[in-house]
């Protein structure tokens, strides 16, 4: 039987088009029945998801001023999605409540939280956030494509700036700067002081500027390369660190209990992942679904051991 968020994922997958959530959802759907002895049931709903097209993209490519600067997507995170510590969890609440109540801020001249910096490695949750903000304040998510914005031509990335800013007045929504360490690098710390220093200052003052209704919200995976210019800049700067091991319980927990809810995570699997970043144990997640689709049979600890060991095992042949 569907669980009650299964049952929402698929009214929301047809109200929103999106034909590969909805195609998803039933074939968990189905393995769920499969498990539970109804073969046939399960076989109908395979065959319907089959039938099922690529339908809707949630992928739109920003035209708007001849330039292709944005990816533009409609994401569906919530912030119970999430899994940070609280002290995260609460700031980033934090920012919903002061943007959802920006116009009552106003009348006593204060100025809701809109300019975000997010600091962390790489899969311990700054892109995800940015979308679990976007999703719940029902904005799209443009997200800023670097290599397309700084170039090797004097002026050129400054131009590009001053355009991304004015479409951040235009057009509402969360802009993500993701690497930002390629405009907003200290440029002490090497010789190329001329141009770059030049690309920094348009940034500061485009942002400084800025007294839009958007978010905009910057990642870096060091902040110690930022200038330190950038920082008084914004308004709050968010630490991601390395999951916890009640983190990386919650992470299996919240993954793999949509699928199958009788599922407990092992106190062995939790250990083994405690190395693993937020992505990584996501994607060992959707490899552990995938196969128990796939096979018609449960997720267990066993089969999540030997995915965990994969991924590891691959990490340290990279690093050797």
């Amino acid at each position: 039987m569907a669980t009650a968020e299964q049952v929402k994922s698929l009214i929301k997958a047809h109200i929103e088009q999106d034909s590969e959530r909805f195609k998803t959802t039933i074939l968990q759907i189905a393995a769920y029945e499969a498990i539970h002895g109804h073969d046939t049931f399960a076989r109908e709903l395979k065959q319907y998801a089959e039938k099922v097209g690529k339908g809707k993209n949630n992928l739109v490519r920003l035209s708007n001023s001849g330039n292709d600067m944005f990816i533009i997507t409609f994401p569906s995170e919530r912030l119970s999605d999430l899994v940070v510590s609280k002290d995260l969890s609460e700031r980033i609440e934090r920012i919903l409540v002061e943007y959802r109540n920006r116009h009552k801020l106003e009348k006593y001249g204060l100025c809701n939280r809109r300019k975000i910096l997010i600091e962390g490695r790489p899969g311990t949750g700054k892109t995800f956030t940015a979308s679990v903000i976007a999703s719940e304040l029902d904005l799209p998510l443009y997200t800023v494509q670097m290599d397309k914005v700084v170039t090797k031509f004097m002026g050129e990335t400054s131009a590009k700036l001053r355009q991304i800013f004015d479409t951040i007045v235009t057009s509402t929504g969360v802009y993500f700067f993701d690497e930002f360490d390629a405009i907003g690098a200290d440029r002490s710390l090497d010789n190329e002081v001329g141009e770059a220093r030049r690309i920094l200052n348009s940034f500061l003052q485009f942002i400084e500027q800025d007294s839009s209704d958007s978010i905009i919200i910057a990642a870096t995976n060091n902040q110690k390369l930022l200038d330190q210019a950038l920082f008084r800049r914004f308004d709050d700067v968010l630490h991601y660190a390395m999951p916890t091991r009640d983190e990386v319980r919650r992470l299996f927990e919240t993954k793999l209990g949509v699928f199958d809810r009788t599922f407990v995570v092992s106190d062995e699997v939790v250990s083994r992942a405690g190395i693993l970043s937020h992505a990584e144990i996501i994607r060992v997640c959707d490899d552990a679904v995938k196969h128990s689709i796939l096979t018609n049979t449960e997720v267990d600890n066993i089969y999540l051991l030997r995915m965990l060991e994969d991924r590891i095992g691959a990490y340290a042949a990279k690093e050797a």
